[in-house]
């Protein structure tokens, strides 16, 4: 068996099963192995970083049950698939990235030189500190252990991306059939080790039971949790308040009691809820600066604080607990539902006070914007709310508008580049959900994100992708402007070119994606209901240059209930 032929079967029996590649010539032999075997669907795009972005977005799509993986060839292949696998590193989902190389006879090895072979270049050396495993096989006998090395790797504890880089002499090289399925036989009989329990969890609940306006902070690291939906079921059953991170708000569905996303520019219910809550559980969630604010000490200040993480060194980082947990998330799920029957409803007035506040400010604060964000993503919720599909959010204002304002029905998920914050995300993120999670998209952009990975509209069209486009363009790179109006007096270098912008209904048709453009709010609701009808590609460019900022936002230095503009809430 050639050794390509042998990496497209592992590929396939270890559900890895959707890749994304730009062709290159040192990634041939694997290109056509994997197409040949027909079992991993290979989608190619237009820009490794396309491949990127989408291959992460199988494990997002489908709560890391399928994993993708992403091809670069040699030199510009893999440097282009960086910027994806940092986010992948960052977001903690796993992904594998196999990487062309040189034959092994033209490495430059140790020689003081910088290359020998054309387009070499170490591509270990340059992902070693955003990958959980990197390396370069040197020899064929190593190629199938080390790849079924790396996938577990990506998967097990907290999940991240693996890097393998594969000399183009060692694809074309045979391995022995017998070996091959040895290794798939050992890989199949592994087993996950049973969760344990921990005793020490009830006296969490314990605390539960006796606090009265408590508060669960769910983040990233508990939403793709086996068990996951369970949990949260008797959760919403005991009426718990819940907010969320923003990535734990990508699984979290709108309820009685999920008061939406925490933070700088989060609701302001769930900002009230923190900042006067008595208990604070906290579920996977790092809390970073736009959660907290930028002073650490004036976050959740009355509240005893519970931590619980599978890193140790997320636990007291930034904010110090009383309680702190090294531990997976699904033995705390399981031990929380085994403990429900025994527990009672959260206090009814804390739950009235918060229903309040939520009702009193999850409003619309654009009065005078020609088009308002909060009123394009309520259509959203008002059309989409039971559909099957899922949001896709590019970085800057467009993401924050849609974090703070989406309200997910029961078969929706949103997927957001979160710690690396990286525009260009959303549209080719889009082909990679829509591929593994079957269903449509919605892509939610701005003028200067969708700049940055435009040409993937070409794949959305070429393969008829039920993926709507919706670019929300201000003319301007508005997040960054907004802060030099408020920071440089004004001054708007490198954010705003004086009312110039592409004409994106222009490039979207030119790629073959039926395009409409508008500021009318009647207009946007009736090209929605037309994508949602019919399910072929559609891209909305919505003109709204007096969009300028996020309502509510937090300014440096105040505590998260204290965004601007400042409100009195009385519930």
């Amino acid at each position: 068996m050639k050794a390509s032929d042998a990496v497209a079967k592992v590929l396939a029996d270890t559900n890895v099963l959707y890749g994304f590649e730009l062709i290159g010539g040192m990634i041939t032999h694997l290109v056509d192995s994997i197409n040949l075997l027909g079992k991993t669907k290979l989608v190619s795009m237009h820009h490794e970083q396309g491949a990127a972005f989408a291959a992460s977005a199988v494990a997002r799509a489908t709560h890391h049950k399928i994993m993708g993986v992403a091809l670069g060839t040699s030199g510009p292949g893999a440097t282009n698939l960086i910027t994806g696998i940092a986010d992948c590193w960052l977001d903690s989902h796993p992904c594998l990235f196999l990487t062309g190389q040189v034959n092994t006879y033209e490495l430059k090895g140790d020689r003081p030189i910088r290359q020998q072979g054309f387009q070499e270049l170490d591509s270990v050396a340059l992902v070693s500190s955003i990958t959980k495993y990197a390396y370069q096989v040197t020899h064929v006998d190593e190629l199938i252990p080390c790849l079924l090395k790396a996938i577990a790797i990506a998967r097990e504890g907290r999940p991240g991306p693996v890097l393998l880089d594969i000399p183009m002499d060692i694809q074309r090289a045979e391995i022995d059939d017998t070996v091959v399925a040895e290794l798939l036989s050992g890989w199949a009989g592994k087993t996950v080790p049973a969760a344990q329990q921990h005793d020490e969890f009830s006296n969490i609940w314990a605390l539960l039971e006796k606090a009265q306006k408590p508060v669960f902070l769910i983040g990233g690291g508990a939403v793709n949790t086996p068990g996951f939906s369970q949990w949260l079921a008797r959760v919403e059953q005991l009426g718990i308040p819940h907010v969320a991170s923003l990535k734990g708000a990508e699984k979290l569905t709108a309820g009685d009691n999920y008061l939406g996303m925490l933070g700088a520019y989060g609701t302001r219910a769930a900002n009230y809820a923190v900042q006067h809550c008595d208990l604070l559980l906290v579920f996977g969630s790092r809390m970073d600066v736009r959660q907290t604010g930028a002073k650490p000490e004036s976050f959740a200040p009355h509240a005893e604080i519970v931590q619980f993480d599978l890193d140790p060194a997320q636990l007291n980082n930034r904010v110090t607990t009383q309680h702190a947990f090294t531990t997976e998330l699904a033995p705390v799920f399981s031990d929380f539902i085994e403990h429900a029957q025994q527990l009672s409803p959260a206090p009814a007035a804390w739950r009235k006070q918060l229903a309040q506040i939520f009702e009193q400010t999850f409003v619309d604060e654009y009065a005078g914007w020609g088009v308002s964000p909060f009123d394009l993503m309520s259509t959203l919720n008002e059309l989409c709310s039971t559909r099957a599909l899922d949001y896709v959010a590019d970085v800057g204002n467009n993401q924050m508008w849609a974090a703070h304002t989406l309200r997910l029905g029961a078969e929706q998920s949103m997927h957001h580049s979160g710690g690396l914050g990286t525009m260009g995300f959303a549209i080719p993120a889009a082909v990679g959900v829509c591929y593994a999670g079957n269903k449509p998209v919605i892509v939610i952009t701005g003028d200067g994100g969708a700049q940055l990975n435009i040409q993937e509209l070409d794949i959305i069209a070429r393969d008829q992708l039920p993926i709507l486009t919706i670019v929300m363009n201000n003319h301007s790179l508005g997040m960054v402007r907004g802060f030099q109006e408020m920071y440089f007096e004004g001054r708007n270098s490198s954010t705003y070119w004086n009312g110039y912008t592409s004409q994106f209904q222009a490039i979207g048709t030119a790629y073959g994606v039926a395009s409409r453009s508008t500021s009318d709010l009647r207009q946007f609701k009736a090209a929605v209901d037309e994508f949602l009808k019919d399910g072929k590609p559609m891209l909305i460019e919505v003109l709204m240059p007096d969009a300028r900022e996020c309502r509510p936002r937090l300014e440096f230095g105040r505590p998260i209930h204290e965004q601007s503009p400042l409100l009195d809430l009385n519930p």
